[in-house]
């Protein structure tokens, strides 16, 4: 997953640098520290190995790890300058989960598909709260986003409103299953500490919206990848809630 990460990051340097020379002329290939070739060239070995070292655990890891990657893929040389640049995100966040189970147990119970779906409206969130913050420069290059054809204040309601629902459903789905606080008792210190990190990550959230809701790109940034944290903390502590009422 890290390589394929790579992989992904290289190649929307490569596609973004011309823009990137105007607007963010700090990135590496914009300012030529690293060439498009060389850039290029990272992203295919990257995908490459990345692909190899998934196909080590079976078929069914390498196809998801290869739908990870379409993804991202498809988000570089496509989707990100358009009205469905929040898509790849939707669909490539809960593959996350998806590909750790079943990388490690050939299998995925469950809750863990019940965390994937949760992921899809995270995933669109966290995709306009990134794109809110670039408002600016694309503005400047004529780049139409869902950010930009939503507005800024359109474009923070919708990925704060898309973010805590998913908060919401994850914490409802908790008590449902017989995982809520009440079992974060004394007894239990693996279910206080997965709801600590759930409470956390809730005021992890807030904060990221209020930083997004602010002026300057460099703010929504912050913002933005605040958010991104408290949901990675928010799946851990589900897991862990799971784990901790034997649901998982």
């Amino acid at each position: 997953m890290l390589l394929i990460q790579f992989a992904i990051g290289a190649l929307n340097d490569v596609v973004d640098a011309p823009r990137d020379a105007a607007l963010r002329p700090g990135k590496p290939v914009a300012t030529g520290h690293v060439t498009a070739r060389t850039a290029a060239a990272i992203a295919s070995v990257a995908a490459a190995a990345g692909l190899a070292l998934a196909a080590t655990r079976g078929g069914p890891t390498v196809i998801v790890a290869a739908a990870g990657l379409a993804t991202g893929v498809a988000y570089d040389l496509r989707l990100k300058a358009t009205a469905l640049s929040w898509l790849p995100f939707a669909i490539g966040i809960p593959l996350i989960p998806v590909f750790a189970w079943v990388g490690a147990t050939g299998s995925v119970p469950p809750p863990v598909l019940g965390l994937a779906l949760l992921a899809c409206p995270a995933g669109a969130g966290l995709a306009i709260a990134n794109a809110l913050a670039d408002i600016p420069a694309d503005d400047a290059a004529g780049t139409r986003t869902v950010a930009t054809r939503l507005g800024p204040r359109s474009a923070w309601l919708v990925a704060t409103g898309l973010l805590a629902a998913t908060y919401a459903a994850a914490a409802l789905t908790l008590v449902a299953a017989g995982a809520g606080p009440a079992n974060a008792d004394a007894g239990r210190p693996t279910a206080f500490i997965a709801w600590l990190a759930i409470v956390s990550s809730g005021v992890l959230l807030a904060a990221g919206a209020s930083l997004g809701r602010g002026p300057g790109a460099d703010r929504r940034r912050m913002g933005w990848g605040t958010e991104a944290v408290a949901l990675a903390v928010l799946a851990c502590g589900w897991v862990g809630a799971l784990a901790a009422a034997g649901r998982l």
